[in-house]
């Protein structure tokens, strides 16, 4: 029939659309085509794949416990080995349903990461996070934990003077952590400080989207990510459509399969995206699978495209608004 693979697809759901089987399982015909890259997480060695499984919206209501399940072990089957969540996460929903799915030997293949939720930045509130993670996700280990939502100007001094680095590297002795790193989206003078501090990060997640090159005062592609590669700590590329409230793609004319190319053109040792439904997936897994990087002279057009956007807020709301912002973090800051 000569029909590529999204022909395929289409034909098939004609054909299995009354079946219990689902459309997007019919592109293990096509998985001995394509392989997932694979890269290395900075200086710690680790092998993980570029394309990063989000784990937030594994826990929102689009999801069962059940499809979350099935939603993962097709990410890992096909070759997605980093998982994302935070203790936060749809009230730990998220962590919850990832631990389902983890149950077992499906917990070898991942290499998981997620994340520090007690603002309070405290040793105590630090290692009641992390064992409240650790059952939630039904493992004895992460590969990967960071402090989550570097977001406050007291944010950095708070991790090392209220014991929070204490207690990672306590939990890192223990065997319960084996890398330790921070995430946030405000502000890269924030990602700075703490990368001033005399400590060994070995993971930072940073906004690798096409709208953050505009401001570089405000730019973690401008300023955080050279510093990141000069010292060779894993770089996690999240908010690569810009975030899911801002419409980004869209609004400068550029498709989510270019975001993702975009993203990958930086070179970082994951691209991390939230999807929630399985077209979201296999659209993903072909981009990461067969696409190409974008070179320097397509990044700047793809930019020269969303320059006349540069200075609405919602563009990137995560940078300039509350609204990504968690519950617990804008309580303890006073932030309605």
């Amino acid at each position: 029939m000569g029909l590529n693979r999204r022909d395929f697809l289409k034909y098939a759901a004609g054909l299995l659309g009354t079946t219990l089987l689902p459309v997007g399982r019919v592109a293990d015909l096509f998985a001995a085509a394509a392989t997932m890259p694979m890269r290395t997480l900075g200086r710690t060695g680790a092998k993980v794949s570029w394309l990063g499984l989000g784990g937030f919206n594994v826990g929102i209501d689009s999801f069962t416990d059940e499809t979350a399940v099935d939603f993962i072990h097709y990410a890992l089957d096909h070759g997605v080995t980093f998982l994302d969540n935070s203790r936060e996460y749809v009230n730990g929903r998220a962590e919850d349903r990832m631990g389902k799915a983890l149950q077992g030997t499906w917990r070898d293949k991942a290499f998981l990461m997620t994340k520090n939720c007690a603002h309070d930045r405290s040793y105590a509130g630090s290692m009641r996070s992390l064992e409240e993670s650790l059952r939630a996700l039904r493992t004895d280990h992460l590969d990967l934990w960071m402090f989550h939502e570097i977001n406050y100007a007291d944010d950095p001094a708070a991790l090392f003077d209220r014991g929070g680095i204490q207690a990672a590297l306590d939990a890192r002795a223990q065997g319960k952590v084996r890398f330790i790193g921070f995430s946030g989206h405000k502000d890269p003078e924030l990602h700075l400080e703490l990368l001033r501090r005399p400590f060994p990060w070995d993971a930072v997640m940073i906004p690798l989207g096409i709208m953050d090159w505009h401001d570089e005062k405000r730019s973690f592609t401008r300023r955080v990510l050279p510093v990141l590669k000069g010292r060779n700590i894993g770089i996690i590329g999240f908010k690569t459509q810009g975030g899911f409230l801002s419409g980004v793609p869209e609004k400068i004319g550029v498709s989510h399969r270019d975001c993702i190319r975009y993203a990958m053109g930086h070179n970082p040792s994951v691209v991390l995206v939230g999807m929630e439904s399985m077209a979201q997936l296999e659209e993903n897994l072909e981009t990461i699978m067969t696409a190409r990087p974008m070179t320097p002279a397509e990044q700047r057009k793809v930019v020269a495209k969303g320059a006349k956007f540069a200075h609405e807020p919602r563009m990137e709301i995560y940078k300039n608004t509350p609204d990504y912002d968690s519950a617990l973090g804008k309580e303890l800051h006073g932030i309605r």
